[in-house]
């Protein structure tokens, strides 16, 4: 049964909604109709005991009890008024109709009701339903009582017609309820497949475009500023993904290179024992250095880099980097600082991955020489990378850490324009900061201040 009602239940909105409109209605017009037919009925039969009252009250008219016998006096029309009358006198039946027999249902039931005393009616079943009502006749010596009969079949024949009538008003009613129902939810529910069009069409295109443009109903309002605010959440986190990926990409090039560089030195010549297990610790460093940076970057992407405390001693790192760096021949990358005391509150790694961007650009512009220099900073540990380079340009110098941007991208460097953005947003999750120093010259100064460990 479940099964046959779930495959019988719509499975859309406008026909769930259509059908809640017309069970609705049907119940409305059931109870509508039970009522009105009661109330029908009910006038029926007070029309029906009226007009016996009447009858048996000229009938009474026609009694005369001040004799010592009743007797009936003869009037105009007496035959109508014979017809279903009973007249009963100290019990005793004294006129019956023509028709019924002193031994009859009507007859039977006329005599219970006299007998009852008072004015009253009842329903009695002869060849049909029939109505009975009793009136008393006052004055006289004995309790005289006027019996009156109705047949009831054209009032039940009404009452019939009215209520074959009211069942053909409901079935028109509940039609035009249905039809109805769905034309107005289809006409309200036209503005959701608009937005459903929209929806469709903006994420093919990657539009700006958003639902809180349009005039709409208020609900549909709130509804379109709620998948607004989706929608820019999804732009949001798509955003972040093609940063990460692209972050990635610039941070494993790298690495990358130098592994590729030390299998083609390895396969263009012979080489030793020695020579190969140097190459193979080159590749494994440069895998590990991989590996740290996936496991870095990803950390910072799940937001997760700021809840990890970390302490790390600055110079180990740094020394280790300015040794790992791909450097051309003509440039020397030199270390200063102090050997003990310069602990920041950062994880290693996230210091390796916040100075290195730093280091391959200084590397990329330096003429001769890239200087790193760490000191204690009255709010932690400062690292400045500074290269003898041509400088960053006056005019580049707000545009310097918006991701994408380089100054001269015809220069022959390689470089995406997202090493600087990077090294920022690692310092800044971290609580620390990557800035450019303007007034060094020649060459460039960019400066990493790092909590204090």
């Amino acid at each position: 049964m479940k099964a046959f009602l779930s495959r019988c239940r719509p499975r859309t909105l406008r026909g769930r909604l259509s059908l809640v409109a017309l069970t609705t209605a049907t119940l409305l017009m059931v109870i509508l109709t039970v009522v009105f037919n009661a109330v029908v009925q009910r006038h029926l039969q007070r029309q029906a005991d009226d007009e016996l009252r009447a009858r048996a009250a000229v009938v009474a008219a026609t009694v005369d009890t001040i004799g010592p016998r009743v007797n009936v006096r003869e009037s105009p029309g007496e035959e109508l008024l014979d017809t279903n009358v009973w007249i009963y006198a100290g019990g005793r039946l004294i006129e019956k109709p023509g028709s019924a027999t002193a031994n009859g249902s009507l007859t039977r039931a006329a005599g219970r009701l006299a007998a009852a005393g008072g004015p009253a009616c009842a329903t009695a079943r002869g060849h049909g339903t029939v109505r009975l009502c009793v009136r008393p006749v006052p004055g006289g010596k004995q309790d005289m009582a006027v019996v009156t009969a109705l047949d009831l079949s054209p009032y039940r024949s009404s009452a019939r017609t009215l209520f074959y009538a009211s069942l053909a008003l409901d079935a028109v009613m509940l039609a035009c309820t249905y039809a109805l129902t769905r034309l107005s939810v289809r006409r309200a529910l036209r503005p959701v497949a608009t937005m459903t069009e929209d929806a469709g069409r903006w994420s093919a295109t990657a539009s700006d475009e958003r639902f809180g443009n349009g005039e709409r109903p208020r609900e549909l309002a709130e509804l379109g500023r709620s998948l607004d605010a989706l929608l820019d959440r999804i732009r949001a986190l798509l955003r972040h993904e093609r940063q990460l990926t692209r972050e990635l990409s610039h941070e494993l090039r790298n690495p990358l290179a130098l592994i590729i560089a030390e299998l083609d030195w390895w396969q263009t010549r012979p080489r030793s024992a020695a020579d190969t297990l140097a190459t193979h610790a080159a590749i494994l460093d440069a895998a590990r250095s991989m590996r740290t940076i996936c496991d870095t970057l990803l950390d910072d992407a799940r937001e997760s880099m700021v809840a990890v405390p970390g302490s790390t001693d600055v110079l180990p790192v740094l020394r280790r980097l300015a040794a790992s760096a791909a450097r051309p021949r003509q440039v020397t990358v030199v270390l200063s600082g102090q050997d003990t005391g310069l602990s920041a509150g950062v994880p290693g790694p996230l210091v390796e991955r916040i100075v290195s961007p730093l280091l391959d650009n200084a590397l990329r512009h330096a003429r001769e020489r890239v200087e790193i220099r760490v000191r204690p900073h009255a709010d932690g540990v400062r690292v400045e990378v500074v290269d003898d380079g041509p400088g960053v340009p006056a005019s580049f110098t707000s545009q310097l850490f918006q991701p994408g941007r380089r100054a001269d991208p015809g220069d022959g460097h390689g470089g995406a324009g997202l090493g600087l953005p990077l090294s920022r947003r690692l310092a800044r999750s971290a609580g620390g900061e990557v800035h450019h120093e303007e007034r060094h010259t020649p060459g460039a100064a960019f400066v990493v201040s790092l909590p204090p460990g």
